[in-house]
């Protein structure tokens, strides 16, 4: 049974708790990587690593555990870059697949975004996290974990 990964700095605590049922029920081994702690129920499933601090200390650690095949949930595009090389699979708290096919355009885009924030432009963060996307994320990790059942 592959392995899912999440990119816990970042979760909101909503698609954490869809992560939280979704591997109880299905009996998925799951990691919950940050550089702080975070609460989790007591479970044969659901683990937390907590990693030093320091800029893409848990980017890292991830990154030398993952393998072909498991899951990695983050919208980290350059953690996502990484461990699709590996051959991971990659899916947004959102619900969004990341792959070879869409990830480097993210992430060129991400790095434009971030020019003309640099030269003082005023783009906006990303929208608020919505019942649409919880819905979009809980059905597109279902699917997954019913494709490795």
């Amino acid at each position: 049974m592959p392995t899912l990964w999440v990119d816990a700095d970042a979760c909101p605590k909503v698609a954490r708790e869809i992560i939280i049922r979704a591997a109880e029920r299905t009996a998925t081994p799951s990691w919950f990587v940050a550089n702080h702690a975070i609460p989790l129920p007591p479970s044969k499933w659901v683990k937390a690593l907590s990693v030093s601090h320091g800029v893409d200390a848990a980017d890292n650690e991830i990154v030398s555990r993952i393998i072909a095949g498991d899951l990695l949930i983050t919208s980290d595009l350059p953690l996502a870059m990484e461990a699709i090389d590996k051959g991971a699979k990659v899916m947004t708290t959102r619900g969004e697949t990341l792959d070879a096919n869409n990830i480097r355009a993210r992430v060129q885009m991400r790095d434009f975004m971030e020019t003309l924030r640099a030269s003082g432009e005023h783009t906006g963060g990303p929208k608020g996290y919505s019942d649409a996307d919880r819905r979009e994320f809980a059905n597109a990790l279902d699917r997954w974990l019913a494709k490795r059942r």
